[in-house]
């Protein structure tokens, strides 16, 4: 500027001196703005506000691994704030100390203890005062400031890591927060609010974040309410009993009352009060911890908090379901003379504690909502479950032995005499023994393998036809008994039916197998444990999970047994023979005959489709079709021309999938405006030598590349979308095309310059909010928000 004329150097440093004034004002001016102009009959919650906190602010913070833990699904959860430590910590010695919402403490002042900060008021004043001392409007407001850019992707400056090192700025320290990282401001890393909601958020907050008493219970659901807990307070041993089972069965479940509102559900918890009385919930870790020396009421809390998809596991209550557990549990004759304590060296063996109630009511009452209870550990309440999906396949089908065979293991002696053998690492707690508390229940379950392989060598040759008898068929209607498991790096799905192409895994589970599954991941796993509770709950589920694969691999010839399970992980049971002494007597034991052709395990798979039926194992037209060519259901032609050109994408192995998302959504959008759009979820299934993280070293090491597939579903499964496509029906067999031609990085980032949609998109928040729509219309029960903590910076 130096070589300026001396007038035009005073009018350049003039203009800038008045345009870094007008700059610094511009806050106090919008905020000005937002106060003259705040309603006089004050701001509706439910039509103006919640809708953007759901849509805009839940779909990030709405579970434990919330940034910051702040939890915006409920006004308690504004209420409590933001806290600097972190629940996922796979590293810690110590325990943490729980911190679940409604549970650890109920209220601000509570919080406030346990280092919880504000980010609105804890003392509601005036409108001003109220924006001031706001964390969460002034990151509202540094967005409005500073908005990203709207095209191509984020600059580096945004870390999207999923153990990102999270800046949790308390109100003093936001100034040098925003000076820092002034493109941080919320929704981070996402387009700005629209003004309508900016200022609906904003003058909310300034109006002190008024909200209104949670909806009355429905009196479909009041009435089923007193009939349930009437049952579940029994007075009589047998009942106790059988009410704890269903108790360390249910406790995470959103319970849904048949017939009431679609989005009413409740929580199954232990209470100080009875019925009748306002739910006092009783603060355990686990669902089988001591809840102390008074007495205690099983009660149905309602769940007002707003529904996220990666936590909501529903289970549906009827009086046809009461009837069914007096069925299951009450009807049969068995006498409960004491009831188990709760000693912590018994109650994380249910083999022990619920000895008294017949092993086949227990797993019928497992396999009517199998679903249900895959999902606790799949999907589950943790919301982010590396412990355990980093030892399963990405894609797997799961199916039953039925409860009708003549199987030991649902014989009562013989569980009796196995069950000291059946213990799981939940009952160590917070441990420092690893490798020793590894080999210690590997040397229990050898003894538990070493018992069931005696009764293996005794069964009677079957031909395969014979031995589907084994397989539950859901008794002809019930479609839990076949799922399909999709792995998603850190989250997973599980369908009803088994979809996409014949897996490289398939687990069938036994009684004894699927409830361990349930007190080891579910029950007993604690969010909040150190590294060693972690460490021996991740190790001891690589053991169940080689349970399930060894049952379906009885079924296939011995000489192509054990060929087939060293191929699916190549690095794994090599390296555990080293360490450990697996029984292997089984494999040469030849049980099942009468298969045809070398690939003995597409043969097993096709006659498990066979004995299931077409209504229970699904076709599948995009990914394996059952005719050649294909012969495709009567749909409209929009969906006919759809299916048709994905299912050449569908087919895509290898390398060339190496760089797309593990989850995107795609939106097909109809020519005729009288039918409606469509939805299709594409699912990326990576494969690996091996997946157990004792031995695997770096992920990228133990990946099997060439044979990653691709599934394609209708509709949206999944929690954390990674990326969003948007295409006409006409464009889709281009789109196909030029998805069959990615083949680098660079090709892919031509293909998401034409046809995605990036986190700078404007129209993003349009596509997320039709993505959302379209799920709570297919699903009314089973649909909550997707969480876009994993979308791609594509």
């Amino acid at each position: 500027m130096s070589s300026l004329p001396p007038f035009h150097r005073h009018t350049t440093f003039t203009l800038l001196f008045l345009f870094l004034i007008i700059t610094s004002i511009g806050p106090v001016f919008a905020d000005e703005q937002l106060l003259a102009n705040l309603p006089a009959d004050g701001i509706d919650f439910n039509s103006q506000v919640k809708p953007v906190l759901e849509r805009r602010c839940v779909v990030c913070h709405g579970c434990y691994d919330a940034p910051c833990q702040l939890k915006l699904s409920s006004i308690e959860g504004l209420q409590r704030g933001a806290s600097k430590e972190k629940v996922y910590d796979g590293t810690r010695i110590s325990g943490a100390e729980p911190t679940r919402l409604g549970i650890d403490a109920t209220s601000a002042a509570e919080w406030r203890k346990k280092e919880f900060f504000p980010v609105v008021s804890d003392t509601p004043g005036s409108p001003r005062e109220n924006l001031e001392q706001s964390t969460l409007y002034k990151l509202l407001q540094l967005k409005q400031q500073h908005p990203q850019p709207g095209s191509g992707r984020l600059p580096k400056d945004f870390d999207l890591g999923l153990d990102r090192d999270q800046v949790c700025a308390k109100g003093d320290e936001f100034e040098k927060y925003a000076r820092k990282h002034p493109l941080w401001g919320m929704p981070y890393a996402m387009p700005n609010l629209g003004d309508k909601e900016y200022t609906s958020l904003s003058q909310w907050v300034a109006l002190g974040t008024p909200a209104p008493p949670p909806p009355a219970i429905s009196a479909t659901a009041r009435q089923q309410i007193t009939d349930w807990e009437a049952f579940l307070n029994g007075s009589d041993n047998k009942q106790k009993l059988v009410s704890r089972y269903l108790y360390e069965h249910l406790f995470q479940a959103h319970l849904h009352f048949s017939n009431s509102p679609a989005r009413e559900f409740f929580r199954l918890v232990r209470s100080s009060t009875p019925p009748g009385k306002p739910v006092a919930e009783i603060p355990t870790l686990r669902p089988y911890d001591d809840p102390g020396k008074t007495p205690f009421f099983y009660r149905l809390r309602a769940y007002h908090a707003s529904i996220v998809a990666k936590n909501h596991v529903v289970y549906e209550l009827s009086p046809h379901k009461l009837a069914r557990f007096n069925q299951l549990f009450l009807q049969p004759e068995y006498k409960v003379d004491t009831l188990p304590s709760y000693n912590p060296e018994i109650t994380a063996n249910p083999f022990d504690v619920y000895a008294a109630i017949p092993p086949v009511s227990r797993y019928r009452f497992l396999l009517d909502d199998a679903r249900f209870f895959i999902e606790g550990f799949i999907k589950g309440p943790v919301c982010r479950g590396q412990i355990a999906l980093n030892v399963i396949e990405d894609n797997f089908w799961v199916v039953f032995f039925s409860p009708d065979s003549d199987l030991v293991t649902l014989n009562p002696a013989f569980l009796k005499k196995v069950a000291p053998y059946l213990q799981i690492p939940s009952e160590d707690g917070n441990t420092f023994r690893m490798f020793g508390a590894w080999t210690k229940y590997w040397y229990l379950l050898t003894d538990y393998m070493n018992a069931k392989e005696k009764y293996f060598a005794q069964l009677p040759d079957q031909t395969l036809t014979q031995a589907m008898d084994f397989i539950w068929d859901g008794d002809d209607s019930n479609p839990n008994a076949a799922l399909t498991v999709f792995r998603h790096f850190d989250s997973a799905s599980v369908e009803h039916g088994l979809l996409g192409n014949y897996p490289e895994t398939a687990w069938i589970l036994d009684y004894p197998t699927f409830e361990r599954i349930h007190y080891l991941l579910v029950a007993g796993f604690n969010v909040y444990g150190n590294v060693g509770h972690q460490l021996n709950t991740r190790l001891y589920m690589d053991f169940l999970r080689m349970e399930g694969e060894d049952h379906f691999l009885a079924f296939l010839p011995s000489k192509r047994r054990k060929q087939i399970r060293d191929s699916w992980y190549a690095g794994l049971r090599s390296n555990l023979q080293t360490h450990l002494d697996e029984p292997n007597e089984w494999l040469k034991v030849d049980k099942v005959s009468g298969y045809r052709t070398y690939d003995v395990q597409n043969e097993l798979y096709k006659a498990i489709i066979s004995h299931l039926g077409p209504d229970i194992s699904t076709i599948d037209y995009i990914n394996r079709c059952p005719t050649e060519p294909c012969q495709y259901p009567q749909d409209d032609k929009g969906t006919l021309a759809a299916e048709r050109n994905l299912a050449h994408i569908a087919k895509i192995t290898g390398a060339d999938l190496t760089n797309v998302p593990d989850l995107s959504f795609l939106r097909v959008r109809q020519s005729d405006a009288s039918k409606p759009d469509l939805a299709f979820t594409l699912i990326l299934n990576k494969a690996y030598k091996n997946i157990t993280s004792m031995f695997s070293g770096n992920d990228d090491n133990r990946r099997d590349i060439d044979n990653y597939t691709l599934t394609i579903l209708k509709g949206l499964h999944g929690s954390y979308p990674n990326f969003f496509f948007d295409i006409e029906l006409s464009d889709l067999a281009a789109f196909a095309k030029k998805y069959s031609a990615i083949h680098s990085e660079a090709d892919h980032q031509d293909f998401v310059e034409q046809y995605g949609v990036r986190r700078t998109n404007p129209s993003f928040w349009l596509l997320a909010d039709w993505f959302q729509d379209y799920y709570a219309t297919s699903e009314p029960e089973l649909s909550g928000l997707f969480d876009l903590n994993r979308y791609h910076n594509r």
